[in-house]
């Protein structure tokens, strides 16, 4: 599985409340949620990712509260994934939970500038930055976490599954 898109770019240490502030858990659209996402940062955030984007982010990327609203809010907004050095891990099993493609790739915030494009192969962990023929080694996903993010996440994994039976 392959995702590409422009970069949008942020430190460490991005917490949840930032990436969705807490006043916005009332709603429960996901569509409503994706107005919001990354309001405590960069209000504009929605505007630059509609048509769709990679965020970069530094360590520890989703840390603070679990909720699992951030990521929807993400997705929802626009958001085709997110290469982090790292992440926080109850966010990074949120977000292949929800079906957004998630990777951990050392020295990735460095190595790239706002708007650069990336090209993100999600099986091998190979990441090509195509504004600066950059090529990155992350670390790959496995290939039962390759499903529940091509099948949309978990929940659309196990009604696929339940039908089956």
């Amino acid at each position: 599985m392959r995702i590409s898109g422009k970069v949008v770019k942020f430190g460490d240490n991005v917490d949840t409340d930032v990436i969705l502030p807490g006043k916005f858990l009332v709603f429960t659209d996901p569509e409503d949620l994706g107005k919001h996402a990354m309001e405590g940062l960069d209000p504009q955030f929605p505007q630059k990712v509609r048509d769709g984007a990679i965020i970069v982010g530094g360590k520890n990327f989703g840390c603070g509260s679990s909720r699992e609203q951030a990521p929807i809010a993400l997705k929802a907004a626009g958001v085709k994934g997110i290469v982090a050095e790292s992440f926080a891990r109850i966010f990074y099993r949120n977000a292949i939970n929800v079906g957004l493609p998630i990777i951990e790739c050392p020295g990735i915030n460095r190595k790239t500038r706002e708007d650069d494009e990336l090209l993100v192969d999600l099986e091998g962990g190979v990441i090509k930055n195509q504004s600066s023929n950059l090529i990155l080694q992350a670390t790959p996903l496995p290939e039962f976490i390759l499903s529940l993010i091509n099948e949309g996440g978990l929940i659309e994994h196990l009604r696929k599954r339940r039908e089956a039976e």
